[in-house]
């Protein structure tokens, strides 16, 4: 099988990439080659899609499957897509949740309705970034494009920080501020499970949010999992969602992952999954993404900058900040 990743040193990009190796695949990965590497036998490709001529490194090529990471202009993404056209055998665009038209209600499937954003725009935000491209794709090759709805990803290699920031915090020792109740219902997908689904030939065409089942995991198994790899001795302090609010701490943001029951972001850790799923999604255990995400770390050092984007303001909440509100709570 010969696989086009658009994009391809990025954190799912780079799943993608490692997923087939390991699978026996034929790799070519397209990028300006401005970011990361890529594995022994891959072919890399250069170009920038948003320039003149810039997809002219991809004439004449043939895949059986291309997976575009894209997050830029819509009219990029569209673009890409006509070129190869007639030259692949299956598109796969990654997509979010971040697509969905707020207020979204908690269980919503891949009908919700999501944000207007045209194909052929301009670079927006991400929401429209990211709906504008899955239109722009599908006026291409209709319902056989597999559009994948992601939501939080976990595991080695991410590069926004969030499980990161929970391992490094625990890995620090002493009181943790642990976001109550331990029992949250979390619902997230490891990299390598979206990359696996990504290229199953059996999946498919069309849409999916492709994450885990709510309660897959619970926070209180994530950092459950984070004291054991770390083996620091930290102290998880269980402390109630109110407390924290209270204190103008920001879920998502300050606490990574963490998204309280009647919080407005709610849903975003409860999304109906029964299409990917029946699909035949597999999600494996949580200590197992944290496990291999604390070795990466301690591997890499430092969690990478963001691939071809501006970076993200850094998560995590202050230490100072952390420990006033343990404080307050005893």
């Amino acid at each position: 099988m010969r696989l086009l990743v658009l994009g391809g040193t990025g954190f799912v990009g780079g799943a993608t990439v490692a997923e087939a190796v390991r699978d026996g695949w034929s790799v070519t990965v397209f990028n300006r080659g401005r970011h990361g590497t890529v594995p022994s036998g891959v072919e890399r490709l250069r170009g920038d899609r948003t320039a003149p001529g810039g997809l002219a490194a991809l004439a004449g090529g043939e895949w059986d499957v291309v997976v575009d990471t894209w997050d830029g202009a819509p009219r990029a993404a569209g673009e890409t897509a006509r070129a190869l056209a007639g030259r692949v055998g299956r598109y796969v665009y990654v997509s979010s949740g971040s697509v969905y038209a707020e207020p979204v209600e908690p269980g919503s499937a891949e009908d919700a309705p999501v944000v207007d954003a045209a194909p052929d725009a301009d670079d927006a935000d991400y929401a429209s970034n990211k709906a504008g491209a899955e239109r722009a794709v599908r006026e291409v090759y209709g319902e056989s494009a597999l559009i994948a709805r992601a939501g939080l990803i976990l595991g080695p290699g991410e590069d926004i920080g969030r499980l990161p920031w929970w391992l490094e915090r625990v890995a620090r020792g002493g009181d943790v501020l642990a976001p109550g109740p331990a029992d949250l219902p979390l619902q997230y997908i490891d990299a390598r499970d979206l990359a696996a689904f990504l290229l199953d030939p059996v999946v498919p065409g069309g849409t999916y949010n492709v994450i885990s089942r709510t309660g897959h995991a619970t926070m209180g198994a994530l950092l459950d999992a984070a004291v054991t790899v770390t083996g620091a001795g930290a102290r998880l302090r269980w402390t109630d969602p109110e407390a924290i609010l209270a204190a103008d701490v920001e879920p998502w943001n300050d606490l990574p992952v963490w998204i309280p029951q009647g919080h407005p972001y709610r849903w975003l850790q409860e999304r109906d999954v029964s299409r990917a799923y029946a699909a035949g999604l597999t999600c494996r255990p949580v200590a197992e993404t944290v496990a291999d995400t604390w070795a990466w770390l301690r591997a890499v050092g430092t969690v990478p900058p963001r691939a071809g984007r501006p970076q993200r303001a850094p998560v995590g909440l202050d230490p100072a900040r952390e420990e006033a509100v343990l404080a307050a709570a005893r």
